[in-house]
């Protein structure tokens, strides 16, 4: 073999390498776009240096500082650790998937972003102490249809209000909804519409008094 044939290997070689690391790159910053577009982050941050680091912590739920960390001999190595373990969390996954993507971004990262992984929040909507937090703090909500804490249910009826509530006692002489009252009822007292004897019905005309001897008038 003559060196023009061990130069043509080498240069095939060089060739071939470079394209590999190419097709490499595209396939780790196709993936790291999808997974940021699957967070709400922009999936254009894969391709910017330093700035692709801070969102890849915001979406691990881990403050942006940690990458003055990173630039610490060994101590990177356990960060590194610690983010993509949070990061397969909060799309999901557990911690041997996180700890895979480690060793094999290659693969386990297209998984993640091309698969049928959803973002669940910062390491899946648990916020450590320092870290972004999903949303605040909440009052007390009410299901569909339920009535908040003092709210009046459909169909309640205020005091006051006509008809008794369900099952409200009903007291003797108590008028029901729509009867008319007719004031309280004392001991003897006639009900309306009732005669005393010898009372002149309503329409006829009032004789007046009769003196002993008195005709009557015609």
């Amino acid at each position: 073999m003559n060196s023009y044939d061990t130069g043509g290997l080498s240069i095939g070689a060089a060739i071939g390498v470079s394209l590999g690391s190419l097709a490499f790159a595209v396939l780790m910053v196709a993936a790291i776009w999808r997974v940021f577009s699957k967070a709400g982050q922009p999936g254009w941050a894969a391709i910017v240096p330093i700035y692709n680091t801070i969102v890849l912590l915001r979406v691990a739920g881990r403050p942006w500082w940690w990458i003055l960390l990173m630039l610490i001999p060994l101590v990177n190595v356990v960060l590194l650790f610690i983010v993509y373990i949070d990061l397969a969390r909060s799309f999901g996954r557990g911690t041997g998937f996180g700890v895979l993507m480690v060793f094999f971004p290659f693969i386990f990262l297209p998984i993640l972003g091309f698969g049928s992984a959803r973002y669940l929040g910062p390491a899946g909507g648990q916020p450590h102490p320092g870290g972004p937090q999903p949303g605040g703090p909440r009052g007390p909500q009410a299901y569909p249809g339920q009535p908040y804490p003092g709210q009046q249910s459909p169909g309640q009826q205020y005091p006051g209000a006509a008809g008794p509530y369900p099952g409200q006692q009903q007291y003797p002489g108590q008028p029901h909804p729509g009867q008319q009252y007719s004031g309280p009822q004392h001991p003897g007292q006639q009900h309306s519409g009732q005669q005393y004897p010898g009372q002149q019905h309503p329409g006829q005309p009032y004789p007046g008094p009769q003196y002993p001897g008195q005709q009557p008038p015609r």
